[in-house]
């Protein structure tokens, strides 16, 4: 996902509601925005893949001065209650049943007061999450629950706030889908330069004169230089530090191919073929070959670690 320091206001003309967005720097946890709805900025954060919406920025749009007061009159009612109560049921197997029915039996009686944070702490729920700090503090709640709390404050208001809503997880699907698509032109380009390497180390090239020209001490220098274009004296030479020969660092793809060379030089063999003439067939039968199997899915499985 993309994280965004700063404000970044959306391009959004609707009557009188004006939209923006705000993103922490650091993302790994939550996704904080905020919109903004007939004047009031609303607080909306991401976790767990849940989104939250706060309740007391909503209820200022009914008591700007003491919008916690509109939270707990909205959770005295027993049909908050029982709606609260539902929607743990559906999403939380480790909800207090005893406690919660402790409540709905009280709800609805004068006396009956429920604070979110005493609503949480007693069964244990996580549709309401509350939040001190005089910035960024208060009560938030699952968006199912904020949208029944914003019922209650006020039908208009509810629809508003939907619309704003909506618009922030389109922006945000929209961002995403710029980064998907980014990443996934990132990764053909990352494959084409992972490709274009294996080719130019791997792929045999043609052979120069001289190569073809060469002597050979044995059969299997031939094969060397068909396949990897050098001798395996030169190779030692070339890398003195190493242990083995060439063959103990090629390629499984490299080592196929070997086998196969082995095989159709034995058959050139019988056919009376010069050693400079079956040269030029093996180089272009291990060009053939290295450039079929690099894009072979079974060599890749045998690659691949169980």
């Amino acid at each position: 996902m993309f994280c965004v320091s700063g404000i970044h206001p959306l391009p959004h003309i609707y009557g009188k509601i004006k939209t923006g967005f705000s993103t922490k720097l650091n993302c790994v946890m939550t996704k904080k925005h905020t919109i903004k709805v007939e004047g009031i900025e609303i607080v909306t954060f991401t976790k767990n893949n849940s989104d939250y919406i706060s309740l007391t920025d909503i209820a200022r749009h009914k008591n700007s001065s003491f919008p916690a007061d509109v939270v707990k009159n909205w959770m005295r009612t027993r049909s908050t209650i029982d709606f609260l109560g539902l929607w743990e049921k559906l999403h939380n197997p480790a909800f207090k049943l005893v406690e919660f029915d402790q409540f709905k039996n009280e709800a609805g009686a004068n006396s009956f007061v429920l604070s979110p944070q005493k609503w949480i702490e007693k069964t244990q729920a996580i549709g309401l999450i509350s939040k001190s700090g005089r910035y960024g503090g208060g009560t938030f709640a699952h968006k199912d629950i904020a949208f029944e709390f914003a019922s209650w404050v006020s039908a208009e208001f509810k629809l508003y706030l939907l619309i704003e809503f909506q618009r922030l997880k389109q922006d945000e699907n929209s961002r995403l889908k710029l980064e998907w698509n980014l990443q996934r032109t990132l990764s053909k380009i990352n494959y084409k330069i992972h490709t274009d390497a294996i080719k130019e180390k791997l792929i045999p090239h043609e052979l120069t004169k001289d190569q073809i020209n060469m002597k050979y001490a044995n059969e299997a220098d031939l094969l060397n230089v068909a396949l990897f274009g050098i001798t395996a004296k030169i190779w030692r030479d070339q890398n003195p530090k190493l242990n083995g020969n060439i063959r103990d660092y090629a390629s499984i793809e490299q080592l196929v191919v070997l086998s196969n060379l082995e095989s159709i030089n034995a058959l050139l063999i019988r056919e009376g073929l010069s050693q400079k003439d079956r040269i030029l067939k093996l180089n272009n039968t291990a060009i053939i070959q290295m450039k079929s199997l690099l894009t072979n899915d079974g060599i890749k499985k045998l690659k691949s670690p169980k």
